[in-house]
This record gives structure tokens, C-alpha cells and sequence, in this order.
């Protein structure tokens, strides 16, 4: 049996970008993420917006790029818009409270553990896209699709109109509640994420929508996110999505 951190050496050996391709998407792709987040702190501090709308609106255009990257150029190009991403979020954790970049994904009822709740979610994602690409192939962009718009729709609207909340697991002192209505959101999200990941994957050769396949996705990505640990959803939803489309759906 080959040990996990052999297979993850050879993961990232097989994906590295070659230094043409470094050179020429690193920056769009640094310049993509940092432009996102410093637009969701700008909302914050100028326009007012909870950090549960620009957070979200940061998760969103992370996954929805690194989808499309997916689509496109692959599990190599991932891998390459992954790592500028994080250098970006590293940057914004050096800077720490009051930067417009940290601000925009820092929780003020996360306080005192705001960074923790920054880089659990960032672990999870690299954890859950790792796994999905590993062991699921192709059908990983279901997991970005279904992370970057599923959960990316569950905060806001949980904030903005959850009326029924249910306590869940957290891996640290913070008390943390989800609601029935955020839940109902991610279940929303989910399918529409399946429906579009189901469309990219076969292009405009697709046929007829298997809804039934796409819908129990959508439910188990929510059901799975109402139990989730608070700040490591991002790892459960992706690798579910993926596999579950790789059990149930014909993807190329």
C-alpha cells in the first residue's frame, strides 16, 4: 500500500506547471484572487457589508475561478491558481486585524479565534481539493461547484434570514449555530452547482439532465454541511460532491 504522503508527492509532481506556464498565469491568477478580496474588504469598510456577505463573496469567486481554471486548463492549472490564492491569503494573515484584506474573511463573532477560522477553512479547502482530485478525477469540479455556490449561499442568507438555528460541532471554544433556512440555501446552491458542473463536464453534448442524481447531491452536500465541524465544511462538501457525481453520474 502506497503511504498518503507518497501519493500526495506524486500528485504534485505529476501537476506542476512548467515555468512558461508559472510565468504567464501566476499573475492573473495572484491578481484575480487579491483583487477579489480586497473588493469584499472595500464593501466592508465602505459600504457597510457583514463580514458573512464578504466572506462568502470572496469563497465565491475563489471556487467559481478555480472551477472554470478546472475546466479549462485542468487539475495542473488548478494547482497553479491554488497556489497564488494562497499567497494571497497568506499575505492577509500577516497583515493581521484592521488590513482591508484580512477584514474581509474575519469573523467579528469568531473573535477570539478569528485567524483559526480563516485557516481552518483554507486547510479544508486544500484538504477537500486534494482528495477530490486524487481520488475522483474529473468529476472534483462538482466539489468546487458545489463548495464555491452550496456554501457560499448558506451564510448570507442564514444571517439574513435564519429564524431557526441548531448548534454544531466546533473544534474550538467558539460557540457555532447554523440555521434550517441557511441549510435550505445550501441545498438550493448545491443543485444548481450540480446542474452547471454536470454542463460543463459534458459540453454541449450533453443530453438529458439526470435530476435525480443531481438533487440527491444537492441534499447530501447539505445534509453533510449541517453536521460539518464549523470552518472545515469546505473539505466535507468538495469530497462528497466528488464522489457522489463519480458514483452516480456518466462524466468523462
Amino acid at each position: 500500500m502506497i503511504p498518503p504522503v507518497d501519493i500526495v508527492f506524486r500528485f504534485f509532481a505529476a501537476n506542476m506547471p512548467d515555468p512558461v506556464s508559472i510565468a504567464l498565469g501566476a499573475p492573473p491568477a495572484a491578481a484575480w484572487a487579491a483583487g477579489a478580496l480586497f473588493f469584499a474588504g472595500w464593501l466592508k469598510r465602505h459600504r457597510g457589508w457583514p463580514t458573512a456577505y464578504t466572506r462568502k463573496l470572496f469563497h465565491f469567486a475563489i471556487f467559481g475561478a478555480a472551477a472554470a481554471v478546472h475546466a479549462r486548463w485542468g487539475t495542473r492549472g488548478v494547482c497553479l491558481f491554488g497556489a497564488a490564492a494562497s499567497a494571497v491569503i497568506f499575505y492577509a494573515l500577516v497583515r493581521g486585524d484592521g488590513h482591508i484584506l484580512y477584514e474581509a474573511m474575519a469573523r467579528e463573532k469568531d473573535a477570539p479565534h478569528r485567524t483559526y477560522f480563516i485557516v481552518a477553512p483554507y486547510l479544508a479547502t486544500l484538504l477537500g481539493g486534494l482528495a477530490s482530485n486524487i481520488l475522483f478525477g474529473s468529476t472534483a469540479i462538482f466539489g468546487y461547484l458545489v463548495a464555491g455556490i452550496g456554501d457560499a449561499v448558506a451564510e448570507p442568507i442564514g444571517s439574513r434570514f435564519g429564524r431557526h438555528r441548531y448548534r454544531v460541532p466546533s473544534l474550538s471554544s467558539v460557540r457555532s449555530f447554523r440555521s434550517i433556512e441557511g441549510s435550505a440555501a445550501v441545498f438550493a446552491g448545491s443543485a444548481v452547482a450540480a446542474l452547471v458542473a454536470f454542463a460543463a463536464a459534458h459540453g454541449p453534448a450533453a443530453g438529458g439532465v439526470p435530476a435525480g442524481a443531481l438533487l440527491t447531491i444537492a441534499a447530501a452536500s447539505a445534509a453533510l454541511e449541517a453536521i460539518a465541524p464549523h470552518g472545515w465544511d469546505n473539505a466535507v462538501l468538495q469530497i462528497a460532491a466528488s464522489a457522489l457525481a463519480r458514483w452516480l453520474l456518466d462524466v468523462p
